[in-house]
This record gives C-alpha cells, structure tokens and sequence, in this order.
C-alpha cells in the first residue's frame, strides 16, 4: 500500500533492508546455520510488525472521525500485513534459498572446486541475487493486492 504524502520510512529508505535480513541470512545459511538463519527470519519479521503497527497508527489518526473507522483500519493493517509478508519475507526468502540451492547443485557437479570455495560463491551469488529481486517482488505484490484485497478496500 503506497502512502501518497511524503517519504515512507518502511518502504522508500534504507530501513526497507531490514526486511530483507532473511534474504542475507539464505545467502549465508550454509555458512552459519539454520539456527542463524532463523535469527535473520526474526529481524524481518520484527521489520513487516513495525510497518504495520505504524501504518495501522496512522490510519487509525487520519481516519478516526469518519463512521467506518474501524474497517479503514482493519484494512490497512491487513493490507500492510499481507504486503510486507510476501514482498520481504515469504517470496525473497523462498527465490533466494532456491537459487543458492540450485547453485549448490551445479557447483557441486564440479569435482575440482573445492567445498569451500564453493560455499563462498554460493553465498556470493545469493547475496549479488538480492538486488535483482526487490523491485520485480515488490511490483508483483502490489499487482497481487490490487487484483484481490485492493478491490475491497472501504471506500
């Protein structure tokens, strides 16, 4: 959900990679461990409860006078949700783990390349992914709600 006014600090500044801790923390999974990863999948998701408490706030002050207050609410607290859900955790997540998976198994297949060196470049090629990912994820998103939740938004 795109605010009209001004910056949005969880969206339009560095903030908006703390959200993509998880993604850091799937590059490094074969070097730090699951219970690491884990660890980066909280920060994410101490990120997407941020967000949304502030824009649920926010909502709740812009539109505390008018007679469906409440589902204006609601709405922007799911929207937000659901947003920050997909678009910095569960599809990042999931596209990055697969490529450094994919990776692996390619690397793999070169006997010479020493398993370590190949733990790097699979980190290496996991973390030089994420950049790529965050605009088309973010879009997708967008267009996902606006083709379903957003036709529903209280007017």
């Amino acid at each position: 959900m795109n605010e009209n006014k001004g910056v949005d600090l969880y969206r339009d500044t560095p903030v908006r990679y703390l959200g993509y801790a998880n993604e850091v923390g799937e590059a490094f999974r074969s070097i730090i461990g699951t219970k690491w990863v884990n660890v980066t999948y909280g920060i994410a998701t101490l990120y997407v409860l941020a967000d949304t408490g502030h824009k649920s706030v926010k909502s709740y002050k812009a539109n505390i006078n008018e007679p469906n207050h409440k589902s204006k609410v609601a709405y922007t607290t799911t929207d937000t949700l659901i947003w920050q859900l997909l678009a910095s955790v569960a599809i990042p997540g999931f596209a990055i783990n697969r490529v450094c998976a994919f990776s692996h198994y390619l690397l793999k297949k070169r006997q010479s390349l020493p398993t370590s060196s190949r733990t790097w470049l699979v980190t290496a090629i996991g973390l030089t992914t994420i950049p790529f990912i965050i605009k088309p994820i973010d879009k997708f998103v967008d267009y996902m709600l606006d083709e379903s939740l957003r036709k529903f938004q209280p007017k």
